[in-house]
């Protein structure tokens, strides 16, 4: 149906689109413009009788209209009158009601004494600043008959607000919430790839002083993997503030995080303008980026399904049938091998050659590249299938155990990131609470991953083993993908255990590491005595380290400088980050055995492998303007480590 009202509309406008045939522009009678041969017609009211424009609270129109059509019958057959009701089908009620309304305004603008009034281009201005990515997402361009500086008027010359209406009818709704529901209204339906850009779009656009929508890149089928970032200065790293990262829909089939990241985001936005001083002090000291979807892929052969039919397993993958969380560089088999040598490090481990060389899923490509681009403190990865938040190490220590317990280097702080979530929960953390199969009320609400259930590659592990990262999975219920009657009252559960963990961020130590002359030092390394895993500094030399109330021993090191170390503690009723700086002198730099066992880049650094990430970017074009060749996948990997290919490889070139 959708697909035929798209056809007809474009066959009308390859017919008909350009203009009526008339010797006057649309729009040009009312602005004077116009020397028309024929007898003119003199506008007089009559009943508004258009099918689709029967709620604009009003009753009398005009005819001729702003567009020149001099008939109800002709305005109703004119490409403009359908094409509202082919925008109706393609946006899925995201936008067309405003746009229908504002639509109506124009093709049968209300009339008094015989004379027309106008829209407001006021409103005319908000619609198509909110509306304008909506059809972007759908690569429709905006309608012409919505131009605001031609056929619309200011406020001064007697303006009419289409959407008035509309907008009483919606303070009404808001009027009618208890005070325990939120201010801020959000339509808890399910969110089409589509909808979902075009709503991430929308709400940077209302919320440009907070927020900012980018891409991390693009899925197997091509869909952005789109992130929005909420801080009082977005798209910038602010020294000592903390970066956060939520994560929804990594497996297709599990939709409910990827919905509740997206009442989330509006959530912030909204209640950020309606003065809710909880988040604006979020906001303004935290830099929070969610990505709604890392598997858009999945979610739309699971959509197309239906939760009703949709099972365990169907859509969880991406497009390339594989499961995103076991295609991450297996780092815990490494930190296992190498944990009991003094000198091998525990933190930062190197990705290795091998991993290249097997299936690298853009859309896992794509994440590791984004939490290596970012200094990310803390994260949380939404999934569905059981009501528990689990933490690493996810990969058993003995290979042939299932179900044992393998603590990182941090079990404390990653013990009280789970608890904030599952304690802020409204029933996870419950004895009484209905599970999923599994029996999680003895450890109320939380467990280590490795001792639910073994598996090699996820995400959580290599965010703890690659980067400064701490990342907690969450699993948010027995039905992976539940019916719409439920959103409401999964956002209820949610909500609060949502904001909590974003603020618990704000705990353990921050600071910056500086030489004599105050200048920030990149990638000094923060160690704690008695916990073998160290964070390294960013560009500016600021650092965080989450840590568990009690009293640490630090030291901040960093090439060719000093070592110095301080005493820090940390007490239970500490609701922020203490402030530790470091300053280091200038030390004559002395061989290190670290030099000769580690490579001093890892292999992200040293060759782009498979070179298919990064397509999207100009031609490579040799002497003449003629495009290179494209080099195998395996060429940058021999020609920079200096070894030769084998020559079965050369006689594919």
């Amino acid at each position: 149906m959708l697909f035929g009202l798209l056809g007809l509309f474009l066959a009308l406008t390859k017919s008909c689109w350009c203009a009526p045939q008339q010797t006057c522009h649309p729009g040009d009678h009312f602005l004077g413009r116009c020397s028309n041969t024929q007898t003119e017609e003199k506008p007089t009211c009559t009943e508004l009788n258009l099918s689709y424009c029967q709620d604009v609270g009003y009753s009398r129109t005009i005819f001729p209209n702003i567009l020149g059509h001099r008939t109800r019958i002709e305005a109703e057959s004119g490409a403009e009158y359908l094409l509202l009701s082919v925008i109706h089908g393609l946006l899925k009620g995201e936008c067309s009601p405003d746009m229908r309304l504002v639509g109506c305004s124009v093709l049968a603008s209300p009339c008094q004494d015989d004379k027309m009034i106008k829209p407001c281009r006021s409103t005319c201005e908000a619609l198509r600043r909110d509306c304008s990515h909506t059809l972007e997402a759908v690569d429709m361009a905006w309608p012409y008959f919505l131009d605001c500086d031609r056929f619309f008027a200011s406020d001064q010359e007697g303006c009419f607000d289409p959407l008035a209406a509309l907008k009483a009818k919606q303070e009404l709704s808001r009027s009618s919430l208890s005070a325990e529901e939120p201010s801020t209204i959000i339509q808890f339906t399910y969110s089409s790839n589509t909808q979902m850009y075009s709503l991430l779009k929308r709400t940077a656009a209302k919320c440009s002083h907070i927020s900012q929508v980018y891409s991390i890149g693009r899925s197997t089928e091509g869909r952005d993997l789109l992130v929005i970032e909420f801080s009082n200065n977005p798209g910038q790293h602010e020294l000592v503030e903390p970066e956060v990262k939520l994560i929804g829909n990594m497996h297709g089939n599990e939709v409910l995080g990827r919905q509740l990241l997206i009442y989330l985001v509006q959530y912030l936005c909204s209640e950020y303008t309606l003065g809710n001083q909880r988040v604006q002090a979020l906001i303004n000291n935290t830099r929070i980026h969610i990505l709604a979807s890392m598997n858009p892929d999945g979610y739309e052969l699971a959509a197309a399904e239906g939760h009703l039919m949709n099972g365990w397993t169907s859509g969880r993958t991406n497009a390339q049938n594989i499961d995103l969380n076991r295609n991450f560089p297996d780092l815990t088999s490494v930190f296992y091998r190498n944990r009991r040598s003094r000198h091998y490090r525990t933190d930062h481990i190197p990705i290795p050659d091998a991993y290249w060389f097997g299936k690298v899923a853009p859309e896992t490509f794509a994440v590791m590249k984004w939490t290596r681009s970012i200094p990310f403190v803390q994260s949380a990865s939404l999934h569905g299938g059981e009501l528990v938040v689990s933490y690493p190490f996810d990969f058993s220590r003995h290979p042939q155990e299932e179900k044992m317990f393998s603590p990182t280097q941090d079990e404390r702080v990653f013990k009280q990131l789970a608890r904030t979530y599952a304690d802020a929960h409204a029933t996870m953390s419950n004895n009484d609470t209905d599970r999923c199969g599994a029996n999680f009320y003895r450890t109320r609400g939380i467990i280590n991953g490795a001792l639910w259930y073994s598996f090699a590659g996820g995400m959580s592990d290599f965010n703890y083993l690659h980067t400064n990262c701490l990342e907690i999975t969450v699993e948010l219920g027995c039905d992976k993908f539940p019916s719409e009657a439920e959103l409401y009252p999964e956002w209820k559960r949610n909500k609060e255990a949502l904001l909590s963990f974003l603020e618990s961020v704000h705990r353990g130590i921050k600071g910056v590491v500086k030489d004599v002359d105050g200048n920030g030092i990149k990638g000094a390394t923060i160690s704690v005595r008695g916990i073998r895993k160290d964070v390294t500094t960013d560009e500016s030399g600021d650092y965080w380290r989450l840590l568990s109330p009690g009293t640490h021993i630090l030291t901040a090191t960093a090439k060719g400088y000093s070592r110095v170390s301080k005493r820090v503690h940390l007490p239970h009723s500490m609701n922020k980050a203490g402030r530790v700086d470091f300053v280091l002198k200038k030390v004559p730099l002395e061989p290190d055995i670290d030099d000769h066992l580690f490579p001093i880049t890892d292999t992200w650094d040293r060759f782009d492998p498979y070179n298919q990430f990064e397509r999207d970017g100009e031609p490579d074009l040799a002497e003449g303007g003629i495009e290179r060749q494209e080099k195998p996948w395996w060429w940058n990997y021999f020609s920079q480590s200096g070894i030769a290919p084998p020559n079965w490889l050369l006689r594919n070139v």
